[in-house]
């Protein structure tokens, strides 16, 4: 194993180094994606998690902080999102926050350990004016504090993909939710190509890019493994993969899912692992719902970063110090964070 790969410390805007023995590939069919997905589960968790450890091998967990610094009031229609300002979720249409405000919250992350800040503004698009000029200055006020900035603000032009760079952008999520197939049942605002077309514009920019998806949404087997099949044949994979459970919102269409299994987030988790092994996995949105046990079994599966805080722009998420006495517990070191930009 080379020394680059030794010393990685997995920030997830440099893809981690292929050790020898790991195949990276771009030209995964269905059904191949489909066999590693439906493989007994303990032989896929030994799969994904061999590869995991070639590659990461220091196996620590980056912990990440993420911030709804625009809630609410959003145009589009995706039936997962309490945000959408058509659905009636008790969720209010605020402004954005000032940057000063946004800076300290950050400070704050950043001392509990976090080493990438994620900003969410529930936008379509960004607007070229002083709201986006103020989330430019949140982004360089973050990277002063020697912190990976993410940001997720909807649809980019190029020369607003170029700008945040330019501020210091780390990383741009922008989720493609599920398969093709189903988007349709989900969105009907945005299309599936507007989203690919934000990826390349993010990803011509420099930015590295943050894209993954929900599972249980009322997909099937297949979409999930579409999905995955979608975000590992990109020309370059994510460096980032969220992987999201839906937490089902009352007043949204899906408030009546049925609550996510833990094998099928281990699944997705694992499969995603072993199709994009130089990307850092993220155990994102549904670990409330999910006990100890689930979340380390996804650990195991090859998630090598969890969003920690009291919120997950709109939903609950398991707390600071709960988070801390389970990866304590399990021996498992959080990455530290980096000292300048």
């Amino acid at each position: 194993m080379s020394d680059t790969a030794e010393s990685f410390h997995g920030h997830a805007h440099h893809a981690a180094p292929v050790p020898e023995g790991v195949t990276v590939r771009h030209d995964w069919s269905l059904a191949e994606v489909k066999a590693l997905y439906q493989l007994p589960l303990l032989d896929l968790v030994h799969k994904s998690q061999t590869v995991h450890r070639q590659v990461f091998v220091e196996n620590k967990v980056q912990l990440c902080s993420l911030l709804s610094i625009k809630t609410g009031g959003c145009p589009e229609d995706c039936a997962y999102c309490p945000q959408a300002a058509r659905y009636k979720t008790g969720v209010k249409a605020e402004k954005l926050m000032a940057v000063p405000d946004v800076l300290a919250a950050a400070s704050q992350a950043r001392q509990a350990g976090a080493t990438r800040f994620c900003m969410g503004a529930a936008w379509r698009e960004v607007k070229d004016g002083p709201q986006f000029d103020s989330v430019l200055e949140m982004v360089k006020g973050v990277r002063a504090l020697g912190m990976e900035a993410c940001a997720t603000l909807g649809m980019l032009s190029d020369s607003q993909a170029k700008r945040l760079r330019e501020a210091g952008l780390s990383a741009y999520n922008h989720n493609l939710d599920t398969s093709p197939e189903h988007y349709g049942d989900i969105i009907s605002t945005r299309t599936y190509d507007d989203r690919l077309k934000t990826l390349d514009r993010v990803r011509d920019a420099g930015i590295s890019v943050c894209c993954g998806g929900i599972i249980g949404m009322g997909e099937s087997v297949e979409d999930r493994c579409n999905l995955l099949r979608t975000l590992a044949n990109q020309e370059v994979h994510p460096e980032s993969v969220p992987i999201n459970a839906l937490v089902p919102v009352e007043g949204t269409p899906l408030a009546e899912q049925h609550r996510v299994e833990t094998v099928d987030m281990v699944r997705t988790i694992a499969t995603a692992r072993l199709l994009m092994p130089q990307s850092m996995v993220r155990l994102s949105a549904g670990r409330m719902q999910m006990n100890e046990e689930a979340q380390l079994l996804c650990m195991m599966a090859g998630a090598n970063s969890l969003f920690f805080g009291e919120k997950l722009l709109t939903t609950g998420n398991p707390e600071y110090t709960q988070d801390m006495a389970l990866l304590e517990k399990a021996g498992i070191r959080p990455l530290e964070p980096r000292q300048g930009r």
